[in-house]
């Protein structure tokens, strides 16, 4: 999936009116921002507009808004920190209308050069098209605020939201240029290789509770991928599939059949699918989810009945490591346990190490990995992280994202 689209390098913003769609749903603790990755991530697109002379307009979500606008989603910690980091006043927009006179006003006083960001556009229930009518709408009142586009929000690049798919149909009917950021460039140049183009033997790893939620990745990496590891709470039902007793762990009993079809078709192309051999146990997932546990580890046909699983074995941490060792691409995607308390961390930790001990390109999908390659210090030994978790995932399956389609080819 080669990126063939307009990038910020590919027209000049002298002068002209930018509206960028960024990620800043960033984690907020009593009104403070706890990590600002995604913050940092969009400085290279916003400086790059600011060196040319643009006016640059950003936009964001934050937070699911599900009570409506209330400040506690309001994006002014983020226009703070924004303005820390560019050294230069990030004029807020504290609107909850987004698009309302405030921000026209704001924009009309632009000089090149000048940043202002606009309110939380969930703030605006039209921000996810619902109904489409209203989204179309909304999205034209971001685009009469502009001149030109920029998606650099991969986190939101699979939801044909206004602000990220709609809005590009209205800069396109006035003659603007609809590109991607370095961000988005990235992403798509690290995540589109791996699948499509990778350097072999490609090992791609999944984690995390659910096998529903990673049905078709798991699918598409069977046929892309050299070897498929399964770890984390999803493993449980692959080993519910082969017969094996797993005692109180997670499992998805409608899955069972789906678990048996993957297995057969690994063997059928002869991929390594590789699962728990060992694993860590105790009596009841832990409460509070950091607090002290007691646990054992038991071959991974041999949980009792009254015990589950929470994390992989030291067996098990050896097979997944040693297939790491013998790649040349990885893709990780999902945590081996419940990496949130110390005890049940050592799993994600092995792999995590394995991936940073390792020469080969290694890339990780979003949502908990990163935060566990964050947490545990990992991160600056990884080839890629990536911003998006869903993003991330609906990519490794394969499917077209909204916010990249939409966006003009070169």
């Amino acid at each position: 999936m080669a990126l063939n689209k307009k990038t910020v390098d590919d027209f000049s913003a002298a002068g002209k009116r930018v509206l960028v769609r960024c990620d800043f749903n960033v984690p907020l603790k009593n009104g403070e921002i706890t990590d600002d990755t995604r913050i940092v991530a969009a400085l290279p697109t916003i400086k790059k507009l600011i060196a040319d002379g643009g006016k640059v307009i950003l936009c964001s979500h934050l937070g699911k808004v599900k009570e409506g606008p209330n400040e506690k989603e309001s994006l002014a910690p983020v226009a703070k920190r924004l303005s820390e980091k560019l050294g230069k006043e990030v004029k807020f927009v504290s609107d909850y209308h987004v698009t309302g006179e405030e921000a026209t006003k704001a924009v009309a006083a632009m000089q090149p050069g000048d940043v202002v960001l606009l309110q939380n556009t969930r703030f605006r229930m039209e921000e996810e098209t619902k109904p489409q009518k209203a989204g179309e709408a909304f999205a034209k009142e971001l685009a009469d605020l502009a001149d030109d586009y920029v998606c650099d929000a991969f986190g939101s690049a699979h939801r044909a939201h206004a602000s990220v798919a709609v809005v590009t149909k209205y800069i396109s009917a006035k003659g603007g240029v609809n590109a991607v950021g370095y961000l988005m460039q990235k992403e798509i140049d690290f995540l589109g290789n791996a699948v499509e183009n990778p350097v072999r033997p490609f090992v791609a790893i999944l984690g995390g509770a659910k096998v529903a939620d990673k049905l078709n990745v798991i699918d598409n990496l069977l046929e892309k991928a050299d070897t498929l590891i399964i770890g984390g709470g999803m493993a449980f039902t692959f080993l519910k599939a082969k017969g094996y007793e797993v005692g109180n762990s997670l499992v998805d009993l409608e899955k069972i059949d789906y678990c048996k079809e993957m297995m057969a078709k690994a063997e059928k192309l002869g991929k390594k699918l590789l699962l728990p051999i060992d694993t860590t146990i105790a009596k009841a997932f832990p409460d509070p989810i950091d607090g002290p546990i007691e646990v054992s580890v038991v071959d991974a046909d041999k949980i009792p009945a009254d015990m589950e699983g929470l994390d992989i074995g030291t067996k098990t941490q050896t097979l997944f490591a040693d297939a790491v060792k013998a790649a040349k691409t990885v893709v990780w995607n999902g945590p081996m346990g419940v990496f949130e308390n110390p005890t049940l961390a050592k799993g994600t930790i092995a792999v995590a190490k394995a991936l940073a001990e390792t020469d080969a390109t290694t890339i990780i999908g979003g949502g908990d990995s990163a935060a566990a390659c964050n947490q545990l210090g990992f991160a600056d030994k990884m080839s890629h992280i990536s911003t998006g978790g869903g993003a991330s995932l609906e990519f490794l399956e394969g499917k077209e994202l909204p916010g990249v389609y939409a966006a003009d080819d070169k």
